[in-house]
């Protein structure tokens, strides 16, 4: 089974996975890196918000209204949503989900995970989503480094970590690669660097940092834009990889 991944900038990924499409942090009209705007949006399943700060939510409300697809976020960001005009019925569970907790979107089954971050509504969250063939991609929203997320490296066989690097509000290059050590990725793809001026402009200390502590994750390059074809024990993609 073939999954493509589009990096849209920030953290902002398109999934299509077995005929879905999942959006997650879909922040498209002034992200300053996203090729796309939301308007151009008309086929999405599911949309997913890991917290609802502005570059994160995005225009999930306007995503869902136009497209019909459904909503997953923490519960008290699922009310919030709601109450802005979401119609309950397009909320996933009817009121979302918690941490710790996994549901079924088609063939895909999302977790919801720890983040260390803040939020105005619930709680910052992280996602795992195994995919239909046991792909496992970790989403982990904006976040600081924690010790769960050792726990996490051994309940889940995470082929591809999307951590963010940019520093400011998450973590910088050195605590992501300890973040890679501690989830035992086989893969990072680097998020939230690049968009900002007070953010990290590239990737480079991040590569550094995972040589010098010696983790044995694989460094993907992508440019916003730029989507990586993932298979189930092969890699290809349009992007660089170390």
């Amino acid at each position: 089974m073939r999954h493509e991944l589009t990096w849209n900038g920030h953290s902002n990924f398109t999934l299509r996975t077995d005929g879905l499409t999942i959006l997650i942090d879909p922040f498209f009209d002034g992200n300053p890196s996203a090729a796309l705007a939301s308007k151009d949006l008309t086929s999405v399943d599911y949309v997913l918000v890991t917290h609802d700060h502005g570059d994160h939510i995005g225009q999930a409300l306007d995503i869902c209204k136009a497209t019909g697809a459904k909503l997953l976020a923490i519960v008290e960001t699922c009310t919030k949503l709601v109450s802005q005009g979401l119609p309950q019925s397009q909320v996933v569970n009817g009121i979302g989900i918690n941490i710790g907790g996994s549901i079924m979107l088609g063939s895909v089954k999302a977790t919801m995970v720890q983040a260390v971050h803040s939020s105005e509504s619930g709680l910052p969250v992280g996602y795992v989503l195994t995919l239909g063939d046991g792909y496992t991609l970790y989403h982990a929203g904006d976040t600081a480094i924690f010790a769960t997320m050792e726990i996490y490296g051994k309940l889940f066989p995470i082929d591809m970590a999307l951590l963010p690097v940019g520093g400011t509000f998450t973590m910088d290059a050195r605590q992501g690669a300890v973040a890679c050590k501690l989830l035992r990725c086989k893969r990072v793809l680097p998020m939230h660097w690049g968009t900002f001026p007070v953010l990290e402009k590239n990737t480079r200390a991040f590569g550094l940092a995972l040589d010098d502590l010696g983790v044995e994750t694989t460094l993907v390059h992508c440019e916003p834009g730029q989507s990586i074809t993932l298979e189930r024990n092969i890699f290809s993609e349009d992007c660089g990889c170390d």
